[in-house]
């Protein structure tokens, strides 16, 4: 019994250190964003923090669809980010059993 729960803290530990792992990872990313066939492009952080926008002039024109570009190219990166959050996340859990719809990190 007591084998069991050192081991369990065991396997608890070295998850807690791959996930930190992970984070670490995710937020050193950077990642781009496009819209418009590349009319706009929104480079983001790991830690969703905005870098860089580059708007083609010709997006300039239409002042409602640059916003709407502009929009699309962020929510684009935004999802990559979560994309590759959740795999370096399934990654630094794997073989630890969760409860179905426990997402990490917390």
């Amino acid at each position: 019994m007591r084998g069991n729960i050192a081991q369990l803290m065991q396997q608890a530990q070295k998850m807690q250190e791959d996930m930190q792992r992970a984070q670490e990872e995710v937020a050193a990313l950077e990642v781009e964003g496009h819209a418009g066939g590349g009319m706009v492009s929104v480079a983001l952080g790991g830690r969703m923090d905005c870098r860089r926008v580059r708007i083609d002039p010709a997006a300039l024109a239409d002042p409602e669809m640059a916003e709407d570009l502009i929009a699309a190219a962020f929510n684009d990166a935004v999802n990559k980010i979560n994309a590759i959050s959740q795999a370096k996340m399934a990654s630094a859990t794997a073989g630890m059993p969760l409860p179905p719809g426990m997402k990490l990190p917390f």
